[in-house]
């Protein structure tokens, strides 16, 4: 019997890790310049912003297989707090045309990721329901 709490953690899963990948893949194809003078622009050194390959391609390939996934939500998380505060603290609080959150996207991102961390992998994930690596 599959347990409809497990495929939904899948679910979830594969659509957090899958939607910021892509957002990984397009940094390493435009590189992380942007990142990198935001950065600096905020008193931060530039190279930190290489982190970003940590939480946008190996961070999302954990959650995607289901191996170390809280820590790998908690990145995720820590990623998107970093994005809304260094690109996006202007719209916090900004209601769109259509009626949405300014950063619905940031928003569905970052409380995504902590489900995943509190909720852990599940059953269908490498490191099992139970296993040390979830």
């Amino acid at each position: 019997m599959i347990r409809s709490d497990d495929t939904g953690k899948l679910v979830l899963r594969l659509a957090l890790g899958i939607l910021i990948l892509l957002h990984g893949i397009a940094k390493l194809s435009n590189g992380v310049g942007f990142i990198s003078s935001t950065l600096a622009a905020n008193g931060l050194p530039g190279a930190l912003a290489y982190l970003v390959y940590v939480g946008e391609i190996l961070a999302p390939v954990l959650l995607i297989v289901g191996i170390y996934t809280r820590p790998a939500a908690w990145i995720t998380v820590i990623n998107m707090l970093v994005a809304i505060w260094l690109v996006h603290l202007k719209d916090l609080w900004v209601i769109g045309k259509t009626g949405g959150w300014a950063l619905e996207l940031q928003g569905m991102f970052l409380f995504a990721a902590l489900a995943v961390a509190f909720l852990g992998a599940g059953r269908f994930s490498v490191g099992g329901t139970s296993g040390k690596y979830n």
